[in-house]
């Protein structure tokens, strides 16, 4: 497969700026498995479309304001740096720009006498190995110095930074959002919990791996940078008990069905525990573990693109994608959502 078998021609005022009001008022595209017609509803009409023993896992990863805004001390020359995986208690992975002249050994200021960090290496991924500098708790610093790190097609100021995080977002960790997860309200949930579905977590920290752009023309050359990933018991349990049921597992997004896949044996049963994770699912996955999914509409030739085309068939998924530019759906993170089920 060559990375042009998932391009798609998308006018740039489909891409969404702005959240809609009401997280659930969304549109929602649902693509059936065994039927070739789509239908098109509301978010809040995803309730119609699960059944009682179902299970919605969700991931419950915190986007944290890993963008920062500096100067290398030496020249003053104004610097960009963007926190993906934190190695230690101060060591991370990140991607710096301008990155040419971040070489190790230069010291950034983000804040002075507040927060500061030196490159010590360079990764294999065009990233920085880097070791901050910090007097206090680093979680405050951070929210202190730090910017949520909108992706860089949202080019309007994001008003109410609470719009970038689920609202069942708990475990701080992510250099971007789950994006599935924003149409869904407390209300909403409710409501799926009391027709019968369980709704558990995973987590999966979204970093490099989920973003990172494919730059070869044959896919099955690009490698996923790695993220870090948990499953609870008490999620593995729900799962297993909804197999027994005979409950399908819906999950939430792309990056909750990378940590359930990721986590399951060659039957399909959940390991329950945490680790880091490099899968790359495209078309000619068997799946193990989910049976549908909530997404989002991805970026053309992107990993996500890939993911829900080995779910529901690339021809399948690129019709639709035709269909909802026609139908002006909204792409991209704060844009309409797709159920494949």
């Amino acid at each position: 497969m060559n990375i042009s078998d998932f391009d798609y021609f998308l006018p740039q005022e489909l891409i969404a700026q702005d959240p809609v009001r009401d997280r659930d008022s969304s549109r929602l595209m649902v693509v059936r498995l065994d039927r070739e017609d789509l239908a098109h509803r509301r978010f809040s009409d995803l309730v119609s479309f699960l059944k009682p023993g179902d299970a919605l896992i969700i991931n419950d990863t915190k986007v944290i304001p890993a963008r920062l805004m500096g100067y290398k001390e030496a020249s003053g020359a104004p610097v960009e740096v963007l926190l993906l995986k934190q190695l230690d208690t101060r060591r991370w992975e990140a991607l710096v720009r301008p990155g040419k002249k971040a070489r190790p050994g230069a010291r950034l200021v983000f804040k002075k006498d507040v927060l500061a960090c030196r490159i010590l290496d360079n990764t294999d991924f065009g990233g920085r190995v880097v070791e901050m500098d910090f007097a206090g708790p680093f979680e405050e610093i951070l929210a202190e110095v730090g910017i949520m790190p909108l992706p860089p097609y949202i080019k309007k100021p994001l008003l109410d930074q609470d719009r970038y995080q689920t609202v069942y977002a708990r475990l701080a960790g992510s250099a971007a959002a789950p994006t599935a997860g924003l149409h869904f309200t407390k209300g909403l949930l409710a409501r799926i919990r009391e027709m019968g579905v369980a709704v558990a977590p995973v987590l999966l920290h979204v970093g490099l791996g989920t973003f990172r752009p494919v730059k070869v023309e044959d896919i099955t050359r690009h490698r996923m940078h790695e993220e870090y990933y948990g499953v609870p018991e008490e999620t593995a349990a729900v799962i297993a008990g909804a197999r027994e049921r005979g409950g399908r597992i819906i999950a939430v997004g792309t990056t909750t069905t990378r940590c359930l896949e990721s986590a399951a044996d060659g039957s399909g049963r959940l390991r329950p525990g945490s680790g880091w994770t490099d899968i790359f699912i495209y078309p000619g996955y068997k799946f193990r573990v989910i049976d549908g999914m909530v997404t989002n509409f991805h970026l053309p030739k992107s990993t996500l693109l890939m993911m829900v085309s080995a779910l529901a068939g690339r021809e399948k998924i690129m019709a639709a994608y035709k269909e909802a530019v026609q139908r002006r759906y909204r792409f991209f993170s704060f844009g309409d959502a797709m159920l494949i089920i």
